[in-house]
């Protein structure tokens, strides 16, 4: 582990070098690359120069007891050496995590698509209570939202609700949202106080860059059409509404949530390129594909990730038998504790990985 740190740190000095050289500093490509390198690791350098402070002052403090203190010192040093042990031994598990390969689509922008599965209004309404969670979350992280397309329904519920999520680091949070999401509660139009259970789809995706996926003009057929509100009644008479069909592969997308048909098509070509790029990765990596498939799922009631159990105030996780009596306060967007949870579980699972290798 020592060895690696080393090389991480020699490899930070020598960033530092390539960042002050004026032939990079003229090139803005490489000078992007290099200074995201060097942000990237620059948390675990910061924590092995301090291991080895920690690591240093252990071994000065173990060999002062090796000399001849009076009776009042010797405690003074002894109790400085277990502070020292226990900081010590802090940073080697906060090293270890440090360590774990980093998911590349962490950073990223995310596509989040909401849909009511199974329960019909109820599902909209609980689709519309999820979206409400995420945009709350979102902003108390400092993040920015952009709505792509809406599906709404008569009660005020989504069918489908596409967007988009601009933050730094907005992935590494939300993807453990992929899944089917469970309520259990009593509707408003429930006249016999019955408890009703209700899903809805979250789908998580990482924002692609150009870079990443290349999708030729060739292989997208375009269609406009005019834009539409709740119910089919058209609301403007140009034909700005976009919708994109990437031939290769069939996926399509339709953006009306902006009055320029341009802005619909950016937009529309950014959820193409994020749905491309993720069939791309799961037909690349065949285990992925599988989880990913057992957490979307169908969204039928049996397959999901969380359910949200309105009369006894109660969610919870079922991937990590994680329950919380906060359902009010996580539907306001509190949603650290259960990323946190979810995140630690993670980190646990690749160290034990990362051991067993």
């Amino acid at each position: 582990m020592f060895d690696r740190l080393q090389s991480v740190e020699d490899r930070y000095e020598r960033l530092n070098e390539l960042l002050s050289d004026p032939e990079i500093v003229n090139d803005p490509k490489k000078l992007r690359e290099y200074s995201k390198e060097q942000s990237d690791i620059q948390e675990t350098v910061d924590t092995y120069r301090e291991y080895k402070e920690v690591k240093e002052q252990y071994q000065d403090a173990r060999a002062m007891l090796e000399e001849k203190l009076d009776a009042e010192m010797r405690e003074m040093v002894k109790e400085e050496l277990a502070e020292l042990e226990e900081r010590k031994e802090d940073l080697e598990a906060r090293l270890k995590i440090l360590l774990i390969p980093k998911d590349p689509n962490d950073d990223k922008n995310v596509i989040m698509e909401i849909r009511g599965a199974a329960g019909g209004d109820e599902a909209a309404l609980f689709a519309g209570d999820l979206y409400r969670m995420y945009s709350r979350f979102a902003e108390a992280q400092g993040w920015k939202i952009d709505v792509i397309e809406v599906s709404s329904t008569g009660v005020g519920g989504y069918k489908e609700i596409i967007f988009m999520i601009n933050g730094n680091g907005a992935y590494s949070k939300l993807k453990f949202e992929n899944g089917a999401h469970r309520v259990q509660r009593v509707p408003e139009t429930e006249s016999g106080g019955r408890i009703h259970t209700s899903t809805a789809t979250v789908a998580v995706l990482p924002e692609a860059e150009e870079v990443e996926i290349e999708i030729h003009e060739k292989d997208i057929r375009v269609d406009t059409f005019a834009s539409s509100g709740p119910g089919g009644q058209s609301v403007n008479t140009t034909m700005s509404a976009v919708r994109l069909t990437h031939l290769p592969t069939g996926t399509v997308v339709s953006c009306q949530d902006e009055k320029s048909q341009i802005k619909n098509k950016e937009k529309a070509m950014k959820v193409l390129r994020a749905r491309v790029y993720d069939k791309f990765q799961q037909e690349a990596q065949a285990e992925y594909d599988q989880q990913r498939k057992s957490a979307v799922g169908t969204g039928d009631r049996s397959e999901r990730i969380r359910t949200y159990n309105f009369p006894q105030n109660r969610v919870t996780d079922h991937r990590i038998g994680l329950t919380i009596q906060k359902l009010d306060q996580i539907l306001q967007g509190k949603l650290d504790e259960v990323i946190d949870a979810l995140i630690v579980e993670e980190q646990s699972a690749k160290l034990d990985s990362a051991s067993n290798e």
